[in-house]
């Protein structure tokens, strides 16, 4: 796939956004980071993506709503890392993120996605530290091609001869 996942003839939105939280930047940056590369790779120019920073996750969905409703973003890209602290409190905060994007998606209609992850176990130590450096590059890459598939899904659905119903 090397074409922009919305065409510049297509009347939705140009742009996509990408939402991290900034607990453990060093690690979610490099999800969000490998997901604007694969972007380019696949035809989506660094000028139409837009980066916005929140505190940590909790925050990710409000802003995400936000974004969707605006109508300038074709799609909203999330990351983040929840770790388990020691409590459960980690628990509910993933299932309140993560049900906030569906959530988003599903009453705007602006497709989000999700590299925001729960680890079983992180460590502060330099090997789960070089672990999840990796594995979150990993996963920007998926979430730049599931963004840019879906997106070109929704957009050949719309021009088909009945169109998708809303």
């Amino acid at each position: 796939m090397n074409q922009s996942p919305v065409s510049p003839a297509s009347s939705q939105p140009q742009r996509l956004a990408i939402v991290s939280a900034q607990w453990h930047a060093d690690i979610v940056h490099q999800a969000r980071d490998a997901a604007v590369a694969e972007l380019a790779k696949l035809g989506f120019g660094r000028q139409r993506i837009d980066l916005f920073d929140v505190p940590g996750a909790f925050e990710i969905p409000l802003l995400a709503k936000r974004l969707a409703a605006s109508g300038r973003y074709a799609g909203i890209m999330a990351c983040g890392l929840i770790v388990n602290g020691g409590i459960y409190r980690h628990e509910f905060v993933t299932t309140a993120v993560i049900d906030g994007l569906m959530r988003v998606q599903l009453d705007t209609d602006v497709p989000v996605f999700s590299a925001v992850l729960t680890p079983r176990d992180f460590h502060e130590s330099e090997e789960h530290q070089a672990f999840f450096h990796q594995h979150f590059r990993k996963k920007g890459t998926e979430l730049a091609r599931a963004c840019a598939g879906t997106l070109a899904q929704l957009q050949a659905l719309a021009q088909e001869p009945e169109g998708i119903a809303a």
